[in-house]
């Protein structure tokens, strides 16, 4: 039976699984009921099990029945901290908490691979590692288990590590995409404290009124970036936040406001991180303030293995039916800490498409809407995949049997 018709067989309890993971979302590294529910889903399985100490991950590993390397597959189990409007029956429990990234969906579709491989580990060449992680949404839980050493867990090298990521909205659904090189975005953070001294509304002279220096810095990194960087090689810098004041006849002493910054090169990265603060630096010393800048590096760009990605097409291709595999000209806007992995292990990411069947997928909500749907359908599709990557990626490098004598 072919890894996709055996995960087939399985949908039904993967969506099982999927939808109680849903229905009860946590936040951040500390997950303990969703690490229950893994952990009774692997129940019975060969595998050897290490959970996180600063973290509640799960790190599983499968030893194969034949010798060869090792590889790794990462499913991501935590949600957004998003009021769920999607109007699903088995929508969140808990106000103010969503899998609104489908991860519920990666944290099944590892289980069912999990499932799946322990069936067939008798012709595994090697061992799997199964890196079930909290904390992406913003908490590093990558680097946390890596830390801890998930990367290690087999005894041996990781040869590659794969990881899969739903998109409600970015391609229809069932279909994979991905592509060499950067695949997803680096991710940093500015936040710029402009200092002056309030006074009365009505005598501007009299006060260092904040808030106009802080509007000219929002539209001046705007024009910044455009003029400073290529084309090709892009930035994105979104203010998200913007705070300051109580009253409207009352001057402030502060004005607050916060940047998500977008990079796609690690040069273009180092560039805002230097030019950002000196920009804002300037602006508030032409005003006669002052400027407190924090600039945090949070996630790095995610660049995917040349020969990794081939081999990862090449396998769906295999796996699904001529069109519902993609390759991207062009990166996705997020961002990813199994980029810290793939800095460490040659590996790809690979995007699903989950929209639900036959709706209009290119103007549905997309992830981290409070409104996003994704669809139950694609759970066997990343179990079958995740599968057949670690299957024949330790088969393409299985040292050769001995001969048996006649």
């Amino acid at each position: 039976m072919s890894a996709v018709e055996r995960a087939k067989e399985l949908q039904p309890e993967l969506e099982r699984l999927r939808r109680s993971l849903h229905r009860e979302p946590e936040l951040g590294l500390a997950l303990p009921r969703t690490q229950e529910k893994v952990l009774a889903a692997l129940d019975g399985l060969p595998l050897e099990i290490t959970l996180g100490t600063g973290l509640t991950s799960v790190t599983a590993v499968l030893r194969g029945g034949r010798p060869g390397g090792a590889v790794l597959l990462r499913g991501d189990m935590d949600a957004l901290p998003v009021t769920e409007e999607s109007g699903v029956p088995y929508a969140s429990e808990i106000p103010g908490r969503m899998h609104a990234c489908g991860h519920d969906l990666h944290t099944a579709g590892l289980v069912g691979a999990a499932r799946l491989l322990a069936e067939r580990r008798d012709r595994l060449h090697g061992d799997v590692v199964f890196m079930f992680q909290p904390g992406e949404e913003g908490h590093n839980g990558a680097g946390a288990m890596i830390e801890e050493g998930v990367l290690d867990a087999a005894g041996k090298p990781l040869d590659a590590a794969y990881a899969l990521h739903v998109a409600s909205n970015q391609v229809p659904g069932g279909v994979v995409i991905t592509r060499s090189g950067t695949i997803t975005s680096a991710s940093d953070l500015l936040t710029v404290t402009v200092r002056g001294e309030g006074g009365h509304g009505s005598t501007p002279a009299t006060a260092k009124d904040p808030v106009p220096a802080a509007c000219e810095m929002v539209t001046a990194v705007q024009n910044w970036v455009t003029r400073a960087f290529d084309i090709f090689d892009p930035v994105v810098v979104t203010v998200g936040t913007f705070h300051a004041g109580t009253k409207a006849s009352v001057i402030p002493d502060t004005a607050e406001f916060q940047a998500t910054v977008r990079s796609y090169s690690e040069s273009a990265r180092d560039r805002l991180a230097e030019g950002l603060p000196r920009l804002v630096r300037a602006l508030a010393a032409a005003h006669g303030l002052e400027a407190e800048v924090d600039y945090l590096r949070h996630y790095p760009v995610t660049v995917n293995d040349t020969d990794e990605t081939a081999f990862a097409v090449a396998t769906a291709r295999d796996l699904f039916a001529p069109g519902e595999v993609w390759e991207s000209p062009v990166p996705t806007n997020g961002s990813e800490d199994f980029a810290y992995v793939l800095r460490r292990v040659p590996g790809a990411m690979l995007l699903v498409g989950a929209a639900p069947e036959g709706s209009d997928w290119q103007h549905a909500p997309m992830n981290h809407s409070p409104r996003a749907v994704f669809d139950d359908r694609v759970l066997y599709r990343q179990a079958a995949l995740l599968t057949e990557l670690a299957e024949r990626r330790l088969a393409a490098t299985a040292p050769a049997e001995p001969a048996v004598a006649g």
